[in-house]
């Protein structure tokens, strides 16, 4: 694969996973609201996640609702250029949002990807399911044969 492309030419991106305790879609502006209230809601949990060690996501303060649909578009935007890809974790039961992952491109030269996840703190039994799920799902599904699970 060139060094320029995260994605094959031909993949064709995966665009859900479905257990009996989460689904997965790709992360969009309607999602603002919900997504929105699940980090606001969790920003200490989320920064004690594994993979948030540099401590600047989320922020502390928050930021305005405006913002985060200016994130969730920037998302969609490389989920579309097959640059990265976002997606959010709702509930099967009732789709409300209870967090978010990420894969993008890794920075070192001795990963594919970096793997990022979180749930809510309200939410928090589902974050090494989830962690755990996503990794046998980038193995099986996706092009990637050297992922970074940042400490998971």
């Amino acid at each position: 694969m060139p060094s320029a492309a995260f994605v094959p030419p031909g993949f064709v991106p995966p665009t859900s996973l479905v257990t009996d305790r989460f689904r997965l879609e790709p992360l969009g502006p309607r999602h603002n609201a919900a997504d929105h209230a699940a980090w606001t809601s969790s920003i200490g949990h989320i920064r004690a996640t594994p993979g948030y060690p540099d401590g600047t996501w989320p922020p502390l303060d928050g930021m305005p609702l405006d913002r985060n649909l200016a994130d969730l578009r920037r998302h969609a935007d490389d989920f579309a250029k097959r640059t990265g890809f976002t997606f959010t974790v709702l509930d099967p039961a009732d789709g409300d949002v209870m967090g978010c992952v990420y894969l993008y491109p890794s920075k070192a030269a001795e990963y594919d990807v970096t793997i990022q996840s979180w749930v809510r703190a309200d939410r928090a039994a589902l974050d090494v399911p989830l962690a755990e799920a996503v990794a046998h799902w980038v193995a099986t599904a996706w092009p990637w044969h050297r992922p970074d699970r940042r400490g998971r």
